[in-house]
């Protein structure tokens, strides 16, 4: 039995549509394979110990909490992206998701810079990307449907061709709804449009952040959960998208 830490960013300003569940989702998930699981929340000013931690998790919320959470992040810029290189595992979520490019433009036309860590910018617009949605992804190193509920007025479009989406739109949106991609992907980082939350319906996503953390302990999770309830719920979510 091993302890997995989760680090959970403000949790008081960025949890917008349920995002929260996907701690649950991971904490019960490493209980079921026999371990325990903390998750810390981590407020404004709070400090990272990233020795102490096995995964970052944010999620989503509204421009005026952006603002305070990049002046925040900003200060722990160089450290965070540092460990992203070194493959820590990380889930960010909608507005988290946006402050990893370089810059936020809102509708009325203020820019907000983000972190840089990639090389793509979000554009605001008044009319928002609302409904459910599927994709197709590699993530697991197996193609796969990820399925999900996306609302975001901003649209994020990738400047470096070189960057790798989450995975491919079969229906809803994604990042623009025009290029077909969502989300991104990068080592162990995902930051995705989609809540929910994302990973009850989604366990192959859930279990990829585990085995992250868990290759990263320098051990191996091989037991086979019995997923057929989750699988299921997959099934039927999909199914009610794409109808029939």
């Amino acid at each position: 039995m091993a302890d997995y830490k989760i680090a959970h960013m403000y949790p008081d300003l960025m949890n917008l549509y349920g995002d929260q569940g996907n701690l649950t989702c991971l904490k019960r998930r490493l209980q079921w394979y026999g371990h325990r699981c903390v998750i810390s929340d981590i407020p404004l000013n709070g400090q990272l110990d990233y020795q102490d931690i096995d995964m970052l998790f944010m999620g989503g919320g509204s421009d005026r909490e952006q603002g305070l959470v990049y002046r925040d992040l900003f200060r722990q810029a160089e450290r965070l992206q540092q460990e992203i290189e070194n493959g820590l595992p990380v889930l960010f979520i909608c507005g988290a998701y946006q402050l990893l490019g370089k810059s936020y433009i809102g509708a009325d036309g203020e820019t907000m810079d983000g972190l840089g860590f990639f090389d793509f910018y979000t554009r605001g617009a008044k009319d928002r990307l609302i409904g459910n949605i599927v994709i197709n992804s590699a993530i697991t190193g197996e193609e796969i449907s990820i399925v999900g509920f996306e609302n975001h007025g901003g649209r994020t479009y990738f400047q470096d061709t070189e960057l790798r989406p989450l995975g491919r739109v079969v229906k809803g949106f994604g990042n623009n709804g025009e290029d077909g991609c969502e989300g991104i992907s990068y080592k162990n980082l995902i930051g995705t449009y989609l809540h929910g939350p994302l990973l009850p319906k989604n366990p192959s996503v859930a279990d990829f952040f585990i085995q992250a953390m868990a290759k990263r302990k320098g051990m191996v999770i091989d037991t086979i959960l019995d997923d057929a309830i989750e699988n299921y719920a997959h099934r039927q979510v999909k199914k009610q998208i794409l109808g029939g």
